[in-house]
């Protein structure tokens, strides 16, 4: 008998083809056969009217801490993925000192939102180099796969000290960099990340290091992570120097291969200019790519999480529990007070650009102008911040709101997402886990991008979702339904698929609370071969493993 045959589905294979109705047999953790089969197995997955795909590859994490203590790396192994690639930003746990665990951990809380005490009791720390890290993360069995990158803030504290934070490197210190990374490279990391975003900080408000590394220094690690067909993730300044930061893209593309966090303006002009440069450095043979998020995103706000009013009596409601905050808002003395602070303020965004999730099972993620807060307040003849409360007191605070801080043009993102360089990604899984939740955005993509609107063909959005970030990732065994390949593959019922709306629990070391996400129509998720997810609930199966590098 076979290990698993998953019958009569939609096979879509991840590489753009027609999708054609058959049938995919599983033995040791692979494919062994796609195709019509009268065998049978021990595990049998009827798939009829059903997609069969890849699964789907996250190429944007920070779960380097939260797998410590949630090796299900919930949520987005509720949303398809089976691969997760951890270390970006340049924010990691290793390479590491003994001494320099906690600057670390509280740099990562100031970068991530990820509390610094979970980290330090969530974590083994025996390790210092990062295969070291990596061998710890095996043993912690991992639900799904991993990859991970030596971080540049970690690498650069571990050469340099206290004068990474602010101080040039010098010849031989850049030279060390780069022979750790080649190191970190040879024992499994797939990469090396970096962060130049000047909204990266460390707690005393001095930015991460390496943020104003020299071009020279980037260029000499590229050189050696190049060398070993790894890859160089960068976070730029594109806000503060676009031409430098494009510049620099391009030098270490001519060593490596590149990728980089992209997002859109106002206008599709940002896009248009990032396109054109890009585009050019690929005809010239570069291997340049990006990922964005494939919505407008920002802080998750409500009276459970981020408030959009600072200041006054908001400062004083920000400071209580929930509980006690829903029976504030019943206080028509202080309510009166916080309309009256925030008609004098401003918000933390334009009301024009807050917009409820609304108040069903699935949240709104695509509402237009007219469906903002400011919108909605004009319509009742309310102030914004009269609506804002008003919808809160009637879902006894639990309506959620999202400031739109970033993609706030949908026009702009349905073009970057199309680009040949760009794919949807970006999710930040593990990260700002009280203030951002955008880790459903694989099944935004097929939901919105495919069934929705049509922006995808079903074989590009799959595509996208597969096949294209495993390549980035290096991966030569995943991202494609193939026979002799690993059997990472998702079973969707496209019809039910959605997104859950976003919800508040306390699971983290500590009590402290975060957003999860879950979703509807993910029929089963296997990784490695085994049914880690049916019927949209984990199995307890953790079938990951570490993907290394070399």
């Amino acid at each position: 008998m076979h290990d698993v045959i998953i019958k009569n589905g939609l096979v879509v294979d991840g590489l753009g083809t027609e999708p054609r109705e058959t049938d995919v047999v599983i033995d040791g953790g692979k494919i062994v056969s796609i195709g019509s089969s009268t065998k049978r197995a021990k595990k049998e997955i009827d798939a009829k009217n059903h997609l069969v795909t890849p699964g789907f590859v996250d190429l944007h994490t920070h779960l380097d801490a939260q797998i410590g203590w949630d090796p299900l790396l919930t949520p987005i192994s509720w949303h398809g993925v089976t691969t997760a690639l951890m270390g970006n930003c340049g924010v990691t746990f290793a390479p590491c000192k003994r001494d320099d665990r906690e600057f670390l951990a509280s740099m990562m809380e100031t970068v991530e939102d990820i509390p610094k005490e979970a980290i330090m009791d969530g974590l083994s720390w025996n390790w210092e180099h990062y295969g070291e890290y990596l061998n710890e993360v095996e043993k912690l069995e991992p639900a799904i796969n991993v990859a991970g990158m030596i971080g540049h803030c970690a690498l650069r504290y571990y050469v340099m000290g206290e004068r990474s934070i602010e101080e040039q490197a010098t010849d031989e210190e850049k030279q060390k960099m780069a022979s750790i990374a080649g190191q970190a490279i040879d024992e499994g990391a797939v990469g090396f990340s970096t962060s130049r975003f000047l909204g990266h900080y460390i707690p005393d408000g001095r930015h991460v290091p390496g943020t104003h590394a020299e071009h020279a220094e980037l260029v000499e690690i590229a050189r050696e992570v190049g060398a070993k067909g790894a890859l160089m993730q960068n976070v730029t300044n594109f806000a503060g120097d676009f031409e430098g930061e494009m510049e620099l893209v391009r030098k270490q593309a001519e060593k490596a291969r590149v990728l980089f966090s992209h997002g859109t303006g106002r206008t599709t002009s940002y896009g248009d200019k990032v396109d054109a440069i890009v585009s050019e450095m690929r005809s010239d043979g570069l291997d340049v790519n990006a990922i964005c998020i494939p919505r407008a995103s920002g802080f998750v706000s409500g009276i459970q999480a981020t408030l959009p009013w600072r200041g006054g009596a908001w400062d004083e409601l920000d400071k209580l529990p929930f509980s006690e905050r829903v029976e504030k808002l019943k206080d028509f003395e202080f309510s009166n007070s916080l309309v009256k602070w925030a008609d004098e303020h401003k918000s933390l965004i334009s009301p024009n650009q807050i917009y409820y999730l609304g108040s069903g099972e699935k949240p709104n993620y695509t509402g237009t102008i007219e469906d903002s807060l400011g919108a909605e307040s004009k319509r009742q003849g309310e102030s914004p911040a009269q609506t804002f409360l008003r919808i809160s007191r009637e879902t006894n605070g639990k309506a959620l709101f999202t400031l739109r801080f970033f993609n706030q043009n949908i026009d702009a993102v349905a073009k970057a997402i199309s680009s040949d360089f760009c794919l949807p990604s970006l999710g930040d899984a593990g990260a700002h886990v009280g203030q951002v939740m955008d880790s459903g955005w694989a099944t935004f993509v097929l939901t919105h991008w495919h069934r929705e609107t049509g922006l995808f063909t079903l074989e590009e959005a799959i595509r996208r979702l597969t096949s294209a970030p495993a390549r980035i990732l290096g991966l030569k065994d995943r991202g494609l339904l193939r026979e002799g390949f690993r059997a990472d593959i998702n079973v969707i019922d496209l019809d039910s698929l959605s997104e859950s709306m976003p919800e508040m629990v306390s699971d983290f070391p500590g009590g402290t609370s975060r957003f999860i996400q879950r979703a509807s129509g993910y029929t089963a998720t296997l990784v490695n071969g085994k049914v880690i997810l049916e019927d949209d609930s984990h199995t307890g199966v953790r079938a990951g493993t570490v993907l290394r590098g070399k």
